[in-house]
């Protein structure tokens, strides 16, 4: 069974930094490129950031470039979410994902597992 499991949320203020992580088991971690999405109240969920099996490709949507950074541990089964210079507009549960392949990284629609969700919330 399939298992994602996202820690490391929390309240913290803006201009502040927080880090997530996901730690993955039931699957083989190498096989599977991950991905950050979020979703604040009231909106669809959102690609915030992805990174390949290897961790050597990333990607980023353009409102968190810069700011944020994804990384996996492939020996700890684990991906996580660096959060620098938080913003308001950041709030949202944020939830990670895996897949097979790179094409349209962006969609969550192409992720075939999912986490049940860590809460973030920034302060202004």
């Amino acid at each position: 069974q399939v298992q994602l499991v996202e820690s490391g949320g929390g309240l913290v203020q803006a201009g502040g930094s927080l880090r997530l992580s996901c730690a993955a088991s039931g699957l083989t971690f190498t096989n599977y490129m991950m991905g950050w999405f979020r979703q604040a109240p009231g909106k669809e969920r959102e690609f915030v950031a992805a990174i390949s099996r290897s961790g050597g490709d990333t990607w980023y949507a353009d409102s968190v470039k810069g700011r944020f950074t994804i990384s996996r541990d492939n020996a700890k089964n684990t991906v996580y979410l660096h959060m620098n210079s938080l913003k308001p507009e950041d709030t949202a549960d944020y939830y990670c994902a895996a897949r097979h392949g790179v094409l349209l990284y962006y969609n969550p629609v192409n992720y075939s597992y999912w986490g049940q969700g860590t809460q973030v919330t920034v302060s202004s």
